[in-house]
């Protein structure tokens, strides 16, 4: 209600009647509306033969910072309940313009007017409209554009598909009525940059479309006491093909937008010819691919928001984010990196993470478990995909999956925002950007670099079958992705989810490359791991390139120099690149032969020691090329899709069942190894082979040349029991659970961690260059021999503390001659994982070492030359 209260209104809106009355109207049906003066609310109330048949008060929005609109522009206001004859889709004709009204705590009535309405069987007929009450005698000022670029405000709520599901609009004809303050102007804008930014007339907006022949801008402007922003009133700006186009970028200006809490999107058409490879809507509201922020639902996994629309959004009024006079970037050279692979939601979730409600799964959360991460010696993590996605995009219809909740974020919806919902208590876009860079920060502090798991290979709007269309597919789905013109115009799909970004179309290549300097210059991050990277090596028409230009910009641009890039050097259309991955001495690779060679080996294949000896020496068969160096090879045994260390020795087959496609999804090709019985056993001589063997691959891990990478879990054991895909699970499955690593501090623990320091303290692991003879002696004569499962050798080191490994894969015991130490120093025992904790790993070493160890079955050991 106004201060003056209902009965002041109430009389207001009677003595307009009268007025009608003596002009004979009152026996006619039509609304009474009344603008108040100072205020953003409209009042009415609807008259039928003299009687009142409903009432209410519209709440527009806060128009005080805007400016002039011009005269002939077109506002039309939507009803409560109502609905237009075309089942809510309104058709833009300019017909009326409301006052821009300014703040006061005063409100007085400015304009009233009258509608008559049609009682024939289309719910509104042609209106009239008749000014009463107090007229301005200054006139609305127009605009410099050629024709209008205001078309339409109004109500709409969107489903979680974009589609219009409830217009209730109502259209009214006006004379021309009067401002009371400066009110809304638009400027034609500017091409550069694309997105959202602040220029000097106001809020420029740009965005990229070459098929598109209609473009509309949407802004959601927030009402007063609406705590839901799809509840927010929308105006729509026409974009002018003449005015608002350079070129294939469109673009407008608004003056005095505000500099923050504005959620926005594009409604595109163009053409409708699907084996062209088009597929316009203009019924969706499209997030722009620029957008430096994107509002969704603001709690991860909240069924009751399960249907949120995802809109852009900016902040100008932040100040800019406080990174320390003291603060700098690690800069660990790659030679010296330990990766840590962890996905931020799961690594804090779980309630016996100890935290704050309000914290569990948020960047903040990372930040109160650094302490963990410097225990344990890794010095970078690689954090799965922070980038905006939709965690119930399974669940968007019914199908076999939809109890899943994406946790792994592979499904992009916007390549520049973070993910809101990784914000602490719900806190949205703005705060979630702050909040991930004091992440960023404070990892910095302890010493931890920062690499995103980015997909450029597709994003999550699916396939031509079960489309869910947010973004690019609208604004020009024949650019943004690889279509098949030979076949109808179907998308072409190389990454397994329906659809393949086109990501060396000189646009999209532009957009990556902005996406990228963007995270290093606004969020300070230390490099990227490419998500099937091999998709970055095709051209538009998916066919492979030798010199992919999205990859050579990716390694030569001055503003990722720093940065550490990793490739994922295959896709799911079989173009499989490991070693000969484009790379321009740049690229470092996911190493998967290493990750297959190795557990053939440690499980005891026959066949496979030279293998393994390759790999563990730092796979100079697929990267001693040109530059190239032993650090270029990512070395893992494990990552998040795929067995966990735990399962990789518990599970000879995966148990997927849970995600609900009858177990057909996930590798089956896992070289893994249950050591005599399929999952959980209570048989004591199972359990310590498994311990074993767990520490058996860390050891090797480690010691190889390369550059190490484990998975978030495995330091205690975690077990996913049997799922090698579990992507959709927010569950305990994919959670770091801190009462297991707790129970498991001082044995299994213990030594990962200790095995690491290890590596760190001794650069013999990580060489910058190939070994040559002078570096590694193999003690091994024996190459050929198919069923040999022993391997030993020592790296030699310039000051002489040498280090000894010898791995038994064998199921009997190995007596091997130990080679004489260095001069003047002594063997001493560091490894024996046959042994239990703490005598598995002492840091000191164990001297006594003789001529002869007795290696035990499934076990290695490590011995250093001391003084």
């Amino acid at each position: 209600m106004h201060e003056l209260g209902p009965v002041f209104k109430l009389v207001v809106l009677w003595v307009q009647f009268f007025v009608l009355y003596v002009q004979g109207k009152a026996k006619e049906t039509f609304v009474v509306y009344t603008f108040w003066l100072n205020s953003a609310e409209i009042d009415f109330i609807e008259f039928e033969n003299g009687k009142i048949m409903s009432s209410g008060v519209l709440n527009l929005l806060e128009l005080n910072r805007f400016q002039r609109i011009r005269s002939r522009d077109s506002v039309p206001v939507a009803l409560p309940n109502q609905e237009t004859p075309e089942g809510g889709i309104h058709k833009r004709t300019p017909k009326m313009i409301h006052p821009l009204v300014g703040e006061s705590n005063a409100k007085f009535p400015l304009f009233s007017a009258l509608s008559n309405r049609d009682s024939g069987a289309s719910s509104f007929g042609t209106s009239r409209i008749i000014g009463m009450g107090l007229l301005l005698s200054k006139k609305v000022s127009g605009s410099n554009m050629k024709r209008t670029t205001w078309d339409c405000l109004r109500p709409r709520t969107t489903n979680a598909y974009g589609r219009h599901a409830q217009d209730r609009v109502l259209e009214e004809e006006a004379p021309q009525i009067a401002e009371t303050s400066p009110s809304l102007k638009v400027l034609p804008g500017q091409a550069f940059p694309l997105g959202v930014s602040e220029v000097e007339n106001g809020i420029n907006f740009a965005i990229f479309s070459q098929h598109a022949t209609a473009i509309v801008l949407c802004l959601f402007l927030p009402q007063r006491g609406k705590k839901d922003r799809m509840d927010d009133l929308m105006v729509e700006l026409t974009l002018d093909a003449d005015v608002n186009r350079t070129g294939d970028i469109w673009h407008i200006c608004v003056e005095d937008l505000p500099r923050s809490n504005v959620l926005y999107g594009y409604c595109i058409d163009g053409p409708r010819d699907w084996h062209q490879g088009h597929r316009f809507d203009n019924s969706t509201v499209l997030i722009d691919p620029y957008a430096k922020l994107v509002e969704g639902r603001r709690f991860f996994g909240d069924a009751s928001n399960k249907w949120s629309k995802f809109l852009g959004t900016y902040d100008f009024d932040s100040l800019p984010f406080d990174w320390g006079d003291n603060y700098k970037v690690p800069s660990i050279p790659e030679k010296d990196l330990v990766i840590y692979e962890m996905n931020v939601r799961a690594f804090t979730a779980d309630k016996s993470s100890g935290l704050d409600p309000n914290v569990r799964g948020s960047y903040l959360g990372v930040i109160e478990k650094i302490p963990h991460l410097l225990d344990l010696g890794i010095n970078a993590v690689e954090l799965l995909p922070v980038f905006e996605f939709d965690e119930f995009e399974f669940q968007r219809r019914p199908n076999p999956r939809d109890h899943m909740i994406n946790t792994w974020g592979y499904s992009t919806i916007n390549f520049f925002a973070p993910m809101s919902r990784y914000a602490s208590a719900g806190g949205g876009p703005i705060k979630a950007s702050r909040e991930f860079k004091e992440m960023v920060k404070a990892l910095h502090g302890a010493g931890i670099e920062v690499i995103l798991d980015v997909v450029y290979n597709h994003t999550n709007e699916a396939d031509d079958e079960n489309p869910y269309t947010t973004s690019f597919r609208g604004i020009d789905n024949k650019v943004y992705y690889m279509v098949d013109l030979n076949n109808e115009g179907q998308l072409l799909n190389f990454s397994g989810c329906g659809n393949t970004l086109n990501c060396n179309h000189p646009m999209v290549m532009e957009l990556i490359l902005d996406s990228l300097r963007h995270w290093v210059i606004e969020y300070h991050v230390d490099g990227f791991r490419f998500d099937l990277a091999s998709v970055l090596c095709r051209g538009t028409d998916g066919s492979p390139l030798n010199a992919p230009p999205i990859i050579r910009e990716i390694a030569k641009d001055d503003i990722l120099s720093r940065c550490k890039i990793i490739a994922e050097p295959w896709d799911c259309g079989g173009l499989y690149l490991v070693g000969r991955f484009p790379n321009w001495d740049r690229w470092a690779e996911w190493n998967g032969k290493y990750r297959d060679d190795l557990r053939r080996f440690i499980k005891g294949d026959p066949g496979t020691k030279g293998n393994f000896a390759t790999r563990v020496a730092g796979s100079s068969d697929l990267y001693k090329v040109n530059k190239r160096k032993p650090y270029h090879s990512v070395n893992f045994v494990i990552a998040h899709d795929g067995f966990t260390l735990y399962d990789l020795v518990s599970y000879n087959s995966k148990h997927n069942n849970a995600n609900g496609e009858g177990g057909k999804d996930g590798t089956n090709d896992n070289f893994s190894w249950n050591c005599g019985f399929e999952g959980e056993t209570a048989d004591a001589k199972i359990k310590a082979l498994r311990s074993r063997q767990m520490k058996n691959f860390h050891l090797a891990l480690m010691c190889s040349q390369g550059t190490p990478m484990m998975l978030m879990g495995d330091e205690y054991g975690h077990t996913r029991y049997g799922n090698n895909n579990s992507y959709g699970h927010d569950t305990a499955i994919n959670h770091f659970l801190w009462g297991q690593l707790d129970s498991r501090k001082r044995d299994r623990f213990r030594f990962f961690k200790e095995v690491i320091k290890f590596r760190r303290m001794h650069h013999v692991f990580g060489r910058e260059n190939f070994l040559e003879k002078k570096d590694v002696t193999w003690h091994e004569d024996n190459w050929d021999n198919y069923e040999s499962k022993f391997l030993a050798f020592t790296l030699h080191a310039n000051n002489g503390g040498d280090i000894y490994l010898a791995f038994n894969t064998h199921d009997f015991f190995v007596k091997v001659a130990i080679p004489s130490p260095p001069a003047n120093r002594r063997w001493f025992r560091v490894v024996d994982t046959n042994l239990e904790s703490p005598k598995d790993f002492v840091s000191e070493g164990v001297p006594g070492i003789g001529s002869a160890y007795n290696v035990a079955p499934y076990s290695s050991i490590l011995l250093e030359a001391k003084l």
